[in-house]
């Protein structure tokens, strides 16, 4: 059985005007076409449609029991394609996005705002959360992009280079440092450091195990915390120094704190994460754009 779409719309109409000329007036085609339509819908479906008159022309039975199902499918077709020309247009959508706690609490709500005000209409949700939960929440779809530094990743997850910056050392404001020059990381060798625990740690020193340095020089934390905004409070206490990248530097700057590269350069790259053979819809795709755009020149 075939049933063109044509021909649901020839009988709704012709059903509403209860009449072939104004019928075809309204569907742009001629009163044979249209009556040609019709026969064959009835033929397809081997029911009698229409009761046709010398004067007029009325549903029948069957056609008034039909009517209400062929009326639904074409609003239901009708609120789809404009849900899909909406969806194309970006006049509607939700981005969700995961981002370690640092991320989410310094740069990703400027670039936020700055996406819906070209466009007002999306929905962006962020998660803030830890890094290793960053992978997990993009495998199960509880988000459509991820936000994370270089790890080792899952097979079924695609990253993009989103941005790379240089390790800084971030001090008080009266710290012995003189602040007009490059520090070292051996200056840091004898000085008590708090870092955050975990995999931020573990990969520092593999990275520092490829400059001038060598294995010979090894991070040393009197302290490790979970998270960047209380090595900065300890910090601000004077307990010691941190490390940290510059994307904190709104955090650093709201406890009052330092923060200067760190000479040789040691870099963090960040990428965005998204799952394997899963197309992302136009909303999320414009976002991802614009964040690559935003933090491109991140450093």
């Amino acid at each position: 059985m075939k049933i063109r779409l044509r021909q649901l719309r020839a009988f709704v109409e012709l059903a509403k005007t209860q009449s072939f000329t104004q019928a075809a007036q309204n569907l742009f085609i001629t009163q044979s076409a249209l009556s040609s339509l019709i026969k064959q819908m009835e033929l397809n479906l081997g029911l009698q449609l229409f009761d046709r008159s010398t004067r007029n022309v009325k549903l029948s039975d069957v056609g008034q029991d039909l009517y209400p199902y062929i009326d639904q499918i074409l609003i239901d077709l009708s609120n789809v394609l404009d849900e899909a020309a909406n969806l194309k247009a970006l006049k509607k959508g939700t981005v969700r996005i995961a981002a370690p706690q640092l991320l989410a609490c310094t740069i990703l709500p400027e670039c936020i705002a700055e996406f819906q005000q070209s466009y007002p209409d999306i929905h962006v949700q962020l998660i803030d959360c830890g890094v290793e939960q960053v992978e997990t929440k993009v495998l199960s779809n509880e988000v459509d992009l991820g936000i994370s530094p270089e790890r080792d990743h899952h097979a079924d997850i695609e990253t993009t280079l989103l941005f790379e910056s240089a390790f800084c050392v971030v001090s008080p404001k009266n710290s012995s440092f003189d602040h007009s020059q490059p520090i070292t990381w051996q200056c840091l060798e004898n000085q008590p450091l708090i870092l955050l625990q975990g995999q931020f740690t573990k990969r520092l020193s593999g990275d520092l195990d490829s400059t001038e340095f060598g294995p010979e020089f090894h991070l040393r934390p009197t302290a490790q915390v979970n998270f960047m905004s209380t090595a900065l409070s300890m910090v601000n206490s004077g307990l010691g120094f941190t490390i940290c990248l510059p994307y904190a530097r709104s955090l650093v700057d709201v406890y009052g704190l330092t923060m200067q590269e760190l000479s040789p350069a040691v870099y963090r790259r960040f990428y965005t994460y998204e799952r394997h053979g899963r197309t992302l819809a136009p909303a999320v795709e414009q976002f991802k754009q614009h964040l690559m755009q935003a933090l491109s020149a991140l450093h």
